[in-house]
């Protein structure tokens, strides 16, 4: 077998821990205010999101994946890309582990386009990279908690008004049952948007070693891409099953205090943005997305409600997350060449 192969088959290893680490980082997207509404506990939520995290891939068409895979222009008879793919994902590991231990909620979807993006232009510039695929991802890290933001706002109040002759004990009631469903449904969509980021990338990485088409497509029936599909899957709700209890605080209980309503209207306008990016192929935040949601939730009844100083750290995690990922990848990338002057 010819030593690139090894390197292929050891980047995808590193792609699926990748995903793993993606899980384990962004369960707190999916649980953060079931468990802090008390409606599940901390064990049982992690289960009910790795198994909806699982089954999104018999829901969503692999559209994000198709956007990740080509970040980056691949060319299947230059090997050096497997290389690029390669610290790309050692430059998003980096940063998630970082903002990890720091208990902040970064994106994993933009540390991985970032750190692929910094070894493409550290190899070959900026003519190497598909700038639309990367600017359409930016324009999503404001609009994605934007949307979230004024979804839950909008369905916050209207909840409001429709339950507004109800009793606040049976209106907590209804809405614990409630939030089984939002939790559901929303753990579908981080599925969904984000497993598809790590096959976009076992895709990218198999066209850079000559093993793929560059027009191949992800498929269920096609069993040269089913393994893909479901180890990728599997891999994020492993992850997910982990946990991530740093930042589940951060998420259920700094930035506003919940209760089932408000978790209910949380995740169903986070989900409701998350179809609506993964449908339209936009590899967007879920990080992004149920902050934004839990912030128009709490928006509904005081913004002094809000703790503006977790929230404004939360924003500069997510401005640096880009950039830094692209920087540790680029440094990586630099650091093989020296290492491997011939590769």
């Amino acid at each position: 077998m010819p030593p690139i192969m090894y390197i292929v088959i050891g980047t995808v290893g590193i792609a699926l821990i990748f995903d793993i680490i993606n899980g384990f980082h962004d369960a707190a997207n999916s649980i953060a205010t079931v468990v802090s509404t008390r409606v599940l506990s901390p064990t049982i939520a992690v289960l009910w999101a790795a198994f909806f995290n699982f089954v999104a891939m018999f829901v969503f068409a692999p559209r994000v994946a198709d956007t990740v895979a080509k970040i980056v222009k691949i060319d299947g008879t230059d090997h050096v890309y497997v290389y690029v793919v390669l610290c790309g994902l050692l430059g998003a590991i980096i940063w998630d582990l970082i903002t990890w231990w720091l208990g902040l909620p970064t994106s994993s979807s933009h540390a991985l386009i970032g750190g692929v993006a910094g070894a493409g232009l550290a190899y070959r510039g900026a003519d190497v990279i598909h700038w639309d695929n990367i600017w359409k991802t930016a324009e999503f890290i404001p609009l994605a908690p934007a949307l979230g933001m004024v979804l839950a706002f909008v369905i916050m109040i209207a909840v409001f008004w429709i339950f507004r002759r109800w009793r606040p004990m049976s209106v907590d009631k209804f809405f614990r049952k409630g939030q089984l469903v939002s939790a559901a449904l929303y753990s579908l969509g981080h599925g969904g948007n984000d497993a598809q980021k790590t096959m976009g990338i076992i895709m990218a990485l198999l066209m850079a070693g000559g093993l793929m088409d560059t027009d191949t497509r992800l498929s269920l029936s096609n069993w040269n891409t089913l393994w893909i599909i479901l180890s990728c899957h599997l891999a994020m709700a492993i992850g997910t099953a982990m946990g991530g209890w740093r930042i589940v605080k951060t998420m259920g209980m700094k930035i506003a205090k919940l209760r089932p309503v408000g978790g209910f209207c949380a995740e169903t306008s986070g989900a409701i943005t998350l179809f609506m990016a993964t449908h339209l192929g936009v590899p967007v935040s879920t990080t992004h997305t149920i902050t934004g949601a839990i912030i128009g939730v709490g928006a509904t009844t005081k913004l002094s409600g809000i703790k503006w100083g977790v929230a404004g750290r939360i924003i500069w995690s997510w401005v640096l997350t880009i950039p830094f990922s692209a920087l540790f990848a680029a440094v990586f990338f630099m650091l093989l060449q020296y290492l491997l002057p011939d590769f």
